[in-house]
């Protein structure tokens, strides 16, 4: 037995409400059970509680044994003289507050129904599956699961939306330049996500922005700044990056000391670092209000229309500076268009909107229309069940094992509720 599900059970009211008493005989009729205080101090906060007939406003505190306040040392302290109720699953002594009256409690064992304490047993006990309820996820319906999976997804971008406000902030509501962050990272993919990132903070964007009319000027910062341009390569083109890039680190005192080391290792060629900033600077080359566009594209074939730029004309027949390769176009692919919507453009939008006082439903109506990811979370979900089918459920599922699974919150899990309390 843990407070956690003492918690769910005191929440959402999942015990006989008629005839409550407390240790003492006491009548209880609950008026509301307060609101859960997610801080230090007792757990619930603004209770109405009647006991014999007397409305009391206060706290409720929940432990496991009513000696577990002595454990913790509530007597000592003067936040817990305000609690109205003491709700416990074992009584095994009375307590008192500091004026030595009396803290009312409830045993709750007698009015939760066997089989509740049945099913959370079963969760518990399944901890070292891949998830808890791996056994079980199957019976779960699929109109419960699509409607847990929408929120989720919302919350997914709730905790993306996070780091874009103070990212904002720091920088005064340059969402341009917030809009390059994300994009660069989004663009490093798995493996260089974070020296992309650590590239595109190596420099003021106001940089970027000044040379955004210069495609020679911007692949020379980029590569530059990834330390690319070092090796000595008999190339017009090469040259021509170097030159401009010792340009613009003279002119705009550029410091690259913080950028990560660029990852080829394992890559096919077609994600090497290279050509995805190739690809990166064609984008913002001929998109001169690339966050205006984004915000505003009213389709997902509008969003894909953006984003599908090649790079320059070196790179059609190159993988690498060093090498020569076969003439290939090199765009966007849809597939990879897709993973930058999900991954870059879809939070900004949140973020717009939220900030705007906009609805969120084009997000969700785009996020539906694109196709589910394939990742080893995916897979493992459709392995119990098949229900990934957009990026929807593929998001939410990503956040469901990473933040609910993986940390065993059974009990704020909305399909965890649905197995908990199935025939209780």
């Amino acid at each position: 037995m843990q407070e956690d599900f003492l918690h769910h059970v005191w929440l959402h009211k999942k015990f006989a409400l008629e005839s409550l008493y407390t240790t003492q005989n006491q009548s209880i009729v609950i008026k509301s059970v307060g609101q859960p205080n997610y801080n230090s101090g007792p757990d619930f906060f603004n209770a109405q509680i009647y006991i014999d007939d007397q409305l009391w406003v206060g706290t409720v505190e929940i432990h496991v044994q009513s000696s577990d306040w002595y454990v913790h040392h509530h007597e000592k302290d003067p936040a817990y003289d305000n609690v109205i109720l003491h709700v416990v699953w074992a009584h095994t002594t009375e307590v008192f507050r500091a004026d030595n009256s009396v803290v009312p409690t409830l045993v709750l064992e007698p009015f939760v129904h066997p089989q509740l304490l049945k099913n959370y047993t079963a969760l518990k006990k399944n901890k070292n599956q891949w998830i808890p309820c791996a056994s079980q996820f199957s019976i779960v319906s699929d109109f419960e699961i699509s409607n847990w999976l929408e929120r989720l997804y919302l919350e997914r971008l709730e905790h993306k939306f996070k780091p874009i406000q103070k990212q904002l902030t720091s920088t005064h509501q340059d969402w341009e330049a917030v809009m390059f962050w994300q994009l660069a990272r989004a663009f490093g993919a798995k493996v260089n996500a974070d020296a992309f990132w650590s590239l595109a903070k190596s420099f003021p964007f106001s940089v970027f922005r000044k040379v955004q009319n210069n495609p020679i000027y911007m692949e020379a910062l980029l590569f530059g700044q990834s330390r690319l341009l070092v090796d000595k390569i008999e190339d017009a083109y090469f040259k021509e990056l170097e030159w401009s890039y010792q340009f613009l680190k003279q002119k705009y005192k550029l410091n690259n000391s913080g950028v990560l080391p660029l990852q080829f290792f394992r890559l096919r060629p077609p994600n090497f670092p290279t050509i995805r900033l190739a690809q990166l600077v064609q984008l913002y080359y001929k998109n001169t209000h690339l966050f205006s566009k984004l915000m505003h594209a009213n389709s997902y074939d509008a969003l894909q229309q953006i984003l599908r730029s090649g790079p320059s004309d070196f790179w059609r027949t190159h993988y690498t500076f060093k090498k020569a390769s076969a003439e290939k176009t090199k765009h966007i692919s849809r597939a990879f268009a897709d993973l930058l919507i999900i991954n870059a453009v879809l939070p900004m939008r949140y973020a717009y909107h939220l900030v705007k006082g906009l609805d969120q439903e084009f997000i969700i109506s785009i996020i539906k229309a694109i196709p589910s990811e394939q990742n080893n979370i995916v897979k493992a979900f459709n392995a119990l069940k098949p229900i990934s089918e957009t990026a929807l459920e593929s998001q939410a599922l990503i956040e469901l094992k990473n933040n609910y699974c993986d940390s065993l919150k059974c009990l704020q899990c909305g399909i965890g509720s649905v197995l908990l309390n199935r025939n209780a």
